[in-house]
């Protein structure tokens, strides 16, 4: 990517797109294209395709993604692999269509068996059956790496894919209702420190979760937009920390970096999820990348903006 080159990140406002415009701008890259869901509705082709010959972007990050925790996903199959097909497809579909130099597509690393093999690899993509409380999310997501796949190897068009591990970060979503577990857990610790009581998680404790802090998933991303064009093979890479924890060992590190206090039960009958996903990152690494922050840093990061920001404007956002 060349510094004046029309850059479109979809889903600026979002976790990750957030930290993507970040990391464009202290690079220097400053000619970016930003719609918010209201501004440009990634449901509709019509709009999409309107969108794209108007603006003409060459180059385009596709962060734009209906996400949740398990509870969202258990509850919401539906939003889940229908809006993330239809975003998906009308984004990729005209980014081909108007010759889009490269896009790059965010995953996730659910895409994976529930039993794959520790840590996972990027080969073991569909060799089994997927972790049933959010198959729904993970399909949609496996069928983006693939159209990506398709489209590259049909038309050589440049188009790349990245499965994150776990994230969190600044501007996260923090609603019990819908989050994943990180921001959740910093939600439910930091009300309980203000207001007492307990604190009640779900499962056991025992599964183990890898997490990256979103302002390194951006500097990894910008360069797998720079340097990384796949293969016929895979396509995509992960982009991880190689570690993981597991969520008693994340609730207890939580709980110190909030200042919580009070007493954690675990409530048993509410599932686990899949046991452990961790991420092979060995490809990744070999491009030069590694992250900048251990879990604790990012943490205390999080922290800090989550108390900072107003709260009524943050959901607002995220809506």
């Amino acid at each position: 990517m060349r510094r004046d080159d029309r850059i479109y990140v979809a889903g600026h406002r979002g976790l990750v797109g957030s930290s993507i415009v970040r990391q464009l701008r202290r690079a220097g890259y400053d000619n970016l294209l930003l719609r918010t869901s209201a501004e440009l509705d990634l449901t509709r082709q019509k709009d999409v395709e309107e969108f794209f010959a108007e603006e003409r972007p060459g180059y385009v990050f596709l962060a734009a993604a209906k996400v949740g925790g398990i509870l969202a996903n258990d509850r919401n199959p539906v939003e889940f692999i229908q809006n993330n097909l239809q975003i998906q497809g009308n984004v990729i579909s005209a980014s081909h269509l108007f010759k889009v130099e490269k896009l790059l597509f965010l995953g996730s690393s659910c895409i994976y068996p529930r039993q794959a093999p520790q840590p996972m690899r990027e080969e073991h993509l569909l060799t089994g059956l997927l972790e049933p409380t959010n198959q729904a999310y993970a399909v949609a997501k496996i069928a983006g790496i693939v159209m990506c796949n398709a489209y590259r190897r049909q038309f050589g068009d440049r188009f790349v894919s990245a499965m994150p591990t776990n994230l969190f970060g600044y501007n996260d979503n923090f609603d019990i209702e819908t989050s994943h577990v990180l921001p959740a857990l910093i939600r439910k610790f930091h009300d309980a420190r203000l207001q007492g009581g307990q604190v009640v998680l779900w499962g056991t404790g025992t599964p183990r979760r890898e997490f990256l802090f979103t302002e390194d998933l951006a500097e990894a991303l910008v360069l797998l937009m720079e340097r990384y064009e796949g293969d016929d093979e895979h396509g995509f890479v992960n982009v991880g920390t190689g570690e993981d924890v597991t969520i008693r060992e994340l609730a207890d590190l939580v709980a110190r970096v909030v200042g919580y206090e009070g007493e954690i039960i675990w409530d048993r009958d509410k599932p686990d999820g899949t046991r452990r996903k961790l991420l092979d990152i060995s490809r990744i690494r070999a491009l030069g990348w590694s992250p900048a922050h251990d879990l604790e840093q990012g943490l205390v990061k999080t922290y800090a903006w989550y108390k900072e920001a107003d709260q009524n404007k943050m959901y607002k956002l995220r809506r």
